[in-house]
């Protein structure tokens, strides 16, 4: 069954803290995009309804102070300026023309957004995109597909009478309008209205607004989107760019997994370590009863063919001879251990040397991997979906030795 196409318009509130991030986004004046679809060699292709001179900030303060609009009345850092968002599902525009059908389905829908702004005069910027590519579009059809949509950057306004005040002189004016102000106000331009179905947010109504526009002005093969839903607005701008961020979440775990690894490897290492550590103080210690032994061996003077000892050096001796008496077991049984520390101490370097070889190589896969994505997070996802669709490869079968190599072999095992 054939997805159905649907009209979806949304619209936001901003305060002036996000005059230059939407207009980076919307202008194209980002170097790189978080969205791998944006195509930024296509940004050519853009279509401006309506620019503004200097930047969005710059000319909403030249009309604050033309007093072509005004802020009175406002409350500390309110919203001052709304965006429209006019989608349709990008395979509605590719069965029927594409970029040009595009231009002149959102044409008309900016003359729609200039009558729910009041006026063209209040719309900063109004922008088709036509730089994002639909990734499974493309697939499906074997041609690039770009998802087309318009933003329109507009500021809310009402008109707000001023009447006379008590502080007049002319008591016959007070209470009278005073002067009629184009007010800035995105709470009053989208009050809550009551309906038969409860009270809604006024701008939801756009929906039908823009299903019914589109359909007076001849365009045709779409339904109306739901009543306040953004929902096919994310499909389209912001789903499709799931697809791809699911790719990068599986190799981000994949990432982290060896990470786990490299912690655990860190472990192993540290364990293998301190059990060197040990080993080493084993030796050590030998060493030392060697060293004592040799003293021992030193002890006396050879006087008229006799060794003469001092009674310090003949209790010493007696001291040593009992305990050795007592530990001559426990000495041969540690030197047979030193003996096996010594090679153990052998092995667990060369175990060592290999788990810091697997860890160093696991490392640089990781952070090139990392640095990979941090410097062209585009072209890294290109390759990667590039990849995911293909085949998994082959392993190389394992190479066969010839059956008389085998049997010579085992001819000469049993010869040893």
């Amino acid at each position: 069954m054939s997805k159905v196409n649907q009209t979806v318009v949304r619209n936001t509130a901003n305060r002036a803290g996000k005059f230059e991030i939407c207009e980076r986004h919307n202008e194209r004046q980002n170097e790189s995009y978080y969205n791998p679809n944006v195509i930024t060699e296509r940004s050519d292709y853009n279509v401006h309804f309506k620019s503004c001179d200097g930047t969005y900030e710059q000319t909403f303060n030249k009309m604050v102070e033309d007093g072509t609009i005004s802020l009175r009345g406002l409350s500390k850092d309110p919203n001052v300026f709304d965006e429209f968002v006019f989608d349709v599902n990008s395979d509605y525009f590719e069965q029927r023309g594409g970029y040009e059908y595009a231009k002149a389905f959102f044409a008309e829908a900016y003359r729609m957004a200039v009558e729910e702004a009041g006026g063209e005069e209040y719309i900063l910027s109004a922008v088709m995109h036509a730089d994002e590519k639909n990734t499974d579009l493309s697939e499906k059809y074997g041609h690039d597909v770009y998802h087309y949509h318009l933003h329109v950057v507009y500021i809310p306004v009402v008109d707000k009478e001023v009447k006379w005040t008590t502080r007049c002189k002319d008591p016959e004016l007070v209470g009278k309008v005073k002067e009629v102000i184009k007010q800035v106000s995105h709470s009053k331009k989208w009050p809550r209205v009551k309906t038969e179905k409860g009270w809604l947010n006024s701008y939801s109504l756009l929906q039908d607004r823009y299903y019914e526009h589109m359909k007076a002005a001849g365009f045709e093969g779409f339904e109306r989107g739901e009543r306040g839903s953004t929902a096919e607005h994310l499909s389209n701008l912001e789903y499709k760019n799931k697809k791809e961020s699911e790719k990068l979440v599986k190799k981000s775990a994949e990432v982290q997994k060896q990470e786990q690894t490299l912690n655990v490897l860190d472990e192993k290492v540290a364990k293998k370590k301190k059990r060197i550590s040990a080993l080493d103080k084993k030796i050590q210690d030998r060493n030392c009863a060697e060293a004592s032994i040799k003293e021992i061996e030193n002890i006396g003077k050879k006087v008229l063919g006799q060794i003469v000892v001092t009674p310090l050096e003949l209790e010493y001796v007696k001291d040593f001879a009992k305990e050795g008496a007592t530990s001559r077991v426990t000495i041969e049984d540690l030197e047979e251990r030193i003996i096996n520390a010594e090679k153990t101490v052998d092995y667990w370097k060369k175990q060592y040397d290999f788990v810091s070889k697997q860890y160093n190589s696991l490392y640089e896969k990781v952070e090139l991997f990392l640095k990979a994505v941090a410097h062209a997070p585009k072209r890294v996802m290109e390759f990667l979906a590039d990849i995911m669709r293909k085949p998994p490869e082959r392993p190389e079968p394992e190479r066969v030795e010839p059956q008389r190599q085998r049997i010579k072999t085992k001819s000469w095992e049993a010869g040893r």
